[in-house]
This record gives C-alpha cells, sequence and structure tokens, in this order.
C-alpha cells in the first residue's frame, strides 16, 4: 500500500521543518534555560519525528484496509460441503476432581474446556459445524451441527452436566455409539471425533465402530496419570491404557492433555480437522495497532522524561 507511506512521508518532511523552526526558536532562549544534557537536543526531536511519522503511517494504514468484522451473520452451508467436529465429553462425577493442570489443581472438566478452547482457536475452517455429546451413564447429545463456537465454550463453561444423567457407571462407549448414530448420514472424511476423558470406569469390550464419515479421531486423557484421588470409595486417576487403546482402535490419536494442549502438528495429523498457520501471524492490521500504541506511548512520555532530565536547580531564582 502506497498511500499511507506517501502520508508518512509528508508527515516526516512536516514535522523535520517544524523541528528547525522550533530549534532556532530554543536558541534565541537557551542561555536562559536550566541546564539540559545536550544529547537530548538530538534525541527529543528525533523521537518525535519517528513517532509522528509511525502514526500518521499507522492510522492511514487502519483507514484504508476494508473493516474486520468480528461478528457477521453466517451464510447457510449445504449439507455435502459441511466440516464436522464431533466432541464426545465424560461429565461423570469424576471430571469433577480438582487434579488437573499444571499446578494440579483444576478440575478434570476445566481442563477439558481449555483444551477445546485451545483447539478452536486453530480450528480454521468456516464450513465447520460443532456437535457435543455428553456422556455419563448414558448419553445425550447437547448441540448439533452448530457454528456459534460461544455456544459451545459456554456449554463447556457453564454447564454441569452430570445432573441430566441418572447416577450410575460411566458408560464411555454410550457417547461413541451416538457419536457414530448422530455422524452416519454425513458425508465420508468430513467429521473429526474427539473425545475427552479421564477413562475411569471404561468396559474392556464393546466400542462401537465410527461410520466412514469420521475422518479422524482424537483422543486426550485429563487428570493425574500417576496419583489417584479418592471417589465413591476407590481411587480415581487418568487411565492412560485404556484411553490409548481407545485412541488405536478408533485409528487416531491420544494425548495426555493434563499438562500440555494438543500440538498443531497432531491437528494436523488427523487430516480432516484444517489448521491454519495465519492465524497464528500477525498482519498489517496488528502492526499498525502495535505502532500506534508504541509511538503514542513514546510521545506522551517523551515531556515527563525532559523533566525528569532536567536540572531543576538552575529553575530556582
Amino acid at each position: 500500500m502506497t498511500t499511507p507511506i506517501l502520508v508518512a512521508l509528508a508527515t516526516m518532511i512536516l514535522v523535520v521543518v517544524a523541528e528547525f523552526v522550533h530549534a532556532r526558536r530554543v536558541a534565541l532562549v537557551q542561555p536562559l534555560m536550566p541546564q539540559v544534557p545536550r544529547a537530548l537536543f538530538v534525541v527529543a526531536p528525533l523521537v518525535r519525528v519517528l513517532t509522528f511519522t509511525a502514526l500518521a503511517w499507522a492510522l492511514t494504514t487502519l483507514f484504508l484496509l476494508p473493516p474486520k468484522a468480528h461478528r457477521s451473520k453466517m451464510k447457510t452451508i449445504e449439507p455435502k460441503e459441511r466440516e464436522h467436529l464431533l466432541l464426545v465429553l465424560d461429565v461423570s462425577p469424576s471430571m469433577r476432581l480438582q487434579d488437573a493442570g499444571e499446578v494440579g489443581k483444576d478440575s478434570r472438566s476445566r481442563r477439558a474446556s481449555s483444551l477445546v478452547s485451545s483447539l478452536l482457536e486453530r480450528v480454521s475452517d468456516e464450513k465447520m459445524h460443532f456437535t457435543v455429546i455428553a456422556t455419563y451413564s448414558g448419553a445425550k447429545p447437547v448441540v448439533k451441527e452448530s457454528r456459534d463456537r460461544e455456544v459451545l465454550l459456554n456449554i463447556l463453561n457453564d454447564l454441569n452436566m452430570q445432573y441430566a444423567f441418572e447416577v450410575g457407571k460411566t458408560r464411555l462407549f454410550a457417547g461413541l455409539e451416538e457419536a457414530a448414530k448422530i455422524a452416519k448420514d454425513w458425508r465420508p472424511d468430513s467429521a473429526t471425533l474427539v473425545l475427552i476423558s479421564d477413562g475411569d470406569t471404561v468396559p474392556p469390550s464393546g466400542m462401537p465402530r465410527m461410520p466412514p464419515s469420521v475422518g479422524g479421531a482424537l483422543v486426550v486423557g485429563v487428570g493425574d496419570p500417576m496419583k489417584g484421588t479418592l471417589i465413591d470409595g476407590r481411587q480415581s486417576r487418568q487411565d492412560v491404557s485404556t484411553l490409548r487403546e481407545i485412541a488405536n482402535r478408533l485409528g487416531g490419536e491420544y494425548h495426555d492433555g493434563n499438562l500440555k494442549h494438543v500440538p498443531t502438528a497432531t491437528l494436523r495429523s488427523l487430516g480432516s480437522l484444517k489448521v491454519s498457520a495465519e492465524k497464528q501471524q500477525l498482519t498489517l492490521r496488528e502492526y499498525a495497532l502495535f505502532a500506534i500504541a508504541l509511538a503514542s506511548f513514546l510521545l506522551a512520555s517523551l515531556p515527563l522524561i525532559l523533566y525528569l532530565l532536567t536540572d531543576r536547580k538552575k529553575l530556582s531564582p
């Protein structure tokens, strides 16, 4: 974009001329001025020239860039063009235990929410539809084919879904059965299955078969895999071996999410999730905003810096 550069050059020339005029006037009264370090007579004008130039470039750039709409009316995506993220979330009472996260004080459900939030930030496909299935003693679809990520995050953060089920043993495979039932009519390789659980009380057999629509699977474990926490008279911890076996039988990947988020390389390896590197890079808009913040700070701080570096004893009569 040449216009911001031209505006910046014109601003720089005007400020340089203004600084020369200002310097001549200062020279006339310099004997009456307090003692100021000689370096400031060079640094201060230079800072003003650079900051005004940067502000001119950044403001013109933002003015000319097309507006960035953070919320817009979504176009309807035809079913045959849709991509799907199918989330099976364990909401059993053991997921309320607080032994997850970097310091081991987060609940397993909160850690699961953090993992999903991190994943959503890296999924770049605008055709992506989200389906959430909660599983405990049974399975219940919570959201079907939604494109609103805020709805999904609200469900993960604010809903205690275990009370929607009868008290009983965790039936994790019931959630996989429900996922297979929902995804059976989707086009092949259009869905990615993400299962988040601590693996507690998972049966050794009976896992359902996924339909052709599920092109990738990721099993994420939460909870301390080494030290158990007491619940219902037994020790509960992340069952790594069981979760890894589930991932193998699904033909997918296992990740211990208790301490680390799912790596971007792992998401790309699933094949059915589009993860964009562009969302992790700064654009011209971000550079312009950064230039405005830095230049404004320097320009506003300059009078205070000059005051602090001035020998104020000379000011007294």
